[in-house]
């Protein structure tokens, strides 16, 4: 068993805020991202971080990690604003699912459709002309909408007798373009007025990206002729102004409630308990298996055969991935990414989370639409 660091240890820097960690010597987490993580914590205003088993390298921080800061940096949430995961149950039993239909039916995703954006947005309290073709799309990299197996639960909360259908996506290219103009004058850190005009922009991205996970998933329920029942919906890409300060979530679910922690298109995913909120967390837990490898590295580790690209349409539970994106279902295959089993067991043992249930992956869709315009 692996030793847990729970309090500040190696990865501070002499002058930064305190580093807690909550993985074990076991995991597999980059030098590269501890180097991140100990970036951020010498920030100006840093007051304190947390890091998670799911942690990897980002584009502009560490990703699986919070950070508690008195100053807000946009960068720290990530262009995704309010990318997260809902997970939905099906009024569809397990026993009568027919895998080729349902393939087929989840490829309408993909495709146009008739749903008034328009009047949905205006519905839900945003402008109507507030990136209205993206809504309803699931994008690129790692987003996905799949249909799962419930094994195992505890607690009574899921139901085996029951299909679940579970999406993550985010502000698609709304979030981009509200982080762009910040980082094109390189304000990495905000004070004054530009925090209130961001944080107005970044609440509506959080609350478009929520109804974008909804408009999928009931796209997904009518292809499938089923109805859905929200079971949870939580967010990891994001900020909150709190009386200590601004806490700063990237790649790091809200804890303190169910939490849908995701594997990959051919390992589990699990739906956890995070009520215990151990100190030095931050409130936040680990979202999902967390890269292994980056996108381009994987380029060359997974041949670009046919054979082989027809094996990653395929899960050892005998369900299917649709995606015709080749370099996609390169870059997204199993095995760049962490175990979630790994991941699970470093959130139970150091007590951020209790499995409540176990999904297998069935069908997954990966989307590789490009519409991100307005």
């Amino acid at each position: 068993m692996g030793n847990f660091l729970m309090s500040r240890d190696a990865l501070s820097n002499i002058d930064g805020a305190p580093i807690h960690t909550f993985y074990s010597s076991d995991a597999w987490i980059e030098g590269h991202a501890e180097d991140q993580l100990k970036h951020v914590a010498a920030l100006p205003g840093a007051l304190q971080v947390a890091g998670f088993p799911d942690l990897h390298p980002g584009k502009y921080g560490p990703v699986g990690c919070a950070i508690l800061a008195k100053h807000l940096y946009p960068t720290l949430a990530g262009s995704d604003i309010g990318c997260g995961m809902s997970l939905f149950e099906l009024d569809i039993v397990p026993r009568r699912i027919k895998l080729d239909k349902i393939e087929k039916r989840l490829r309408q995703l993909g495709k146009p459709d008739r749903v008034d954006r328009a009047g949905l947005l205006e519905a839900d309290g945003l402008p109507v002309d507030l990136w209205p073709t993206a809504l309803g799309t699931i994008g690129g990299g790692n987003h996905f909408c799949e249909l799962q197996l419930c094994r195992d639960p505890i607690d009574g909360i899921l139901d085996t007798s029951r299909a679940y259908l579970m999406v993550h996506s985010g502000s698609r290219g709304l979030g981009n373009a509200i982080v762009m103009p910040y980082l094109e004058r390189n304000a990495d850190c905000l004070m004054g007025a530009d925090v209130n005009v961001y944080l107005a922009a970044h609440d509506q991205a959080v609350h478009w990206a929520w109804l974008n996970r909804l408009v999928i998933a009931q796209r997904a329920a009518e292809a499938l002729k089923a109805d859905i029942r929200l079971v949870t919906d939580n967010v990891h890409n994001l900020i909150v102004k709190t009386a200590d300060g601004f806490l700063h979530r990237k790649g790091a679910a809200v804890a303190g409630g169910l939490v849908p922690l995701a594997g990959t298109r051919a390992t589990e995913s699990y739906l956890i308990d995070t009520s215990a909120k151990p100190v030095g967390a931050l409130s936040s837990c680990a979202h999902g298996a967390g890269r292994k490898f980056d996108r381009r590295s994987m380029r060359g580790r997974i041949s670009a055969k046919k054979s082989s690209i027809e094996a990653l349409r395929r899960n050892g539970f005998g369900g299917r991935v649709v995606c015709e994106d080749k370099a996609l279902l390169i870059e997204e295959a199993p095995t760049a990414y962490k175990s979630s089993r790994a991941v699970l067991t470093d959130l139970e043992k150091s007590g951020i989370a209790r499995r409540l249930a176990t999904l297998e992956p069935l069908v997954t869709f990966k989307n590789i639409s490009k519409r991100v315009g307005r």
